[in-house]
């Protein structure tokens, strides 16, 4: 499944483009519907990177079960563990419109998973928790109660990390050198 789906070009789109990994889209076949997007094995820096997006159910039971942090803490986790990336975060597009200042950066949310390969992190104002996760990165959890946008405490809150994160220089990701 993942063999077919490598970013391809040319006439019958045959040609496979190496640097640009692969990528599947996948949801759970429910009303209540939840969506998976992954992208990897992208080695060009002028690509959209790599990337695995959950978008859970906009309502119902599903989303309620997914949208605590336990859940998403293994979740997150889980993919940490696996993937081994630089960073993951589990937020809503309006928080990251909210918070962030550069187009290329490592985004900050609810929870947000940063590797060790990012620098150490410095210490955070409560209610943050800072969790290990084994020996690859940190976990922040920003608030134990669901993160929105709408509560400009919690926007206040992220913009804040988001800063403190910024200046311990955890935040920047170069810009992809041209050829």
């Amino acid at each position: 499944m993942f063999l077919r789906s490598r970013v391809r070009v040319g006439p019958g789109k045959v040609e496979v483009i190496e640097d640009l990994g692969f990528g599947r889209h996948m949801w759970n076949g429910k009303k209540e519907r939840s969506l998976l997007d992954l992208h990897c094995g992208e080695y060009s820096p002028w690509g959209s990177g790599n990337v695995c997006l959950l978008y859970p159910p906009k309502s119902g039971a599903v989303k309620e079960r997914l949208l605590r942090v336990p859940v998403l803490s293994g979740i997150l986790t889980s993919m940490a563990t696996a993937w081994d990336p630089d960073f993951a975060v589990a937020t809503s597009s309006e928080m990251v419109d909210a918070v962030e200042k550069r187009e290329r950066e490592v985004r900050v949310g609810w929870l947000t998973y940063l590797s060790h390969r990012l620098g150490e992190v410095p210490p955070l104002p409560e209610p943050v928790r800072v969790e290990p996760v084994g020996t690859l990165g940190t976990l922040l959890i920003l608030s134990p109660e669901r993160m929105t946008v709408s509560d400009p405490e919690h926007v206040a809150l992220t913009a804040h990390v988001r800063e403190l994160l910024d200046r311990a220089g955890l935040i920047e990701r170069p810009a992809p050198e041209p050829d």
